[in-house]
């Protein structure tokens, strides 16, 4: 099941207190970026983020679940409605993500 886009318009409109918040569709799902890094997605309209310590910290209850068949499991965010839990959420994993491979010329 491929996730709604007014599902992305209020994850976005949650997360409108950070800058730099994009995301890229992909397969009918969402890549979540915060300042150029992968921080996790939507998929089927549920918010999925990578499972760094800080995410962990944050969530220590949360859920692991695959955002597709095959995937490796994410943690599954509850708590879309409070602004300032996403937004503290993004920050405090910021420094754990990798960084964007750089792309080879061909």
């Amino acid at each position: 099941m491929a996730s709604s886009k007014e599902y992305l318009h209020y994850i976005l409109e949650q997360l409108s207190g950070l800058e730099e918040i994009t995301y890229r569709a992909m397969m009918g799902e969402f890549i979540l970026y915060y300042r150029g890094r992968i921080v996790g997605g939507i998929y089927d309209d549920r918010l999925l983020v990578k499972p760094v310590k800080a995410a962990l910290s944050a969530m220590p209850s949360a859920v692991y679940e695959p955002p597709y068949d095959g995937a490796k499991p994410m943690l599954l965010v509850e708590e879309v409605d409070s602004k300032e839990f996403l937004t503290g959420l993004f920050t405090a994993m910021y420094s754990e993500l990798p960084a964007p491979k750089s792309k080879k010329n061909k």
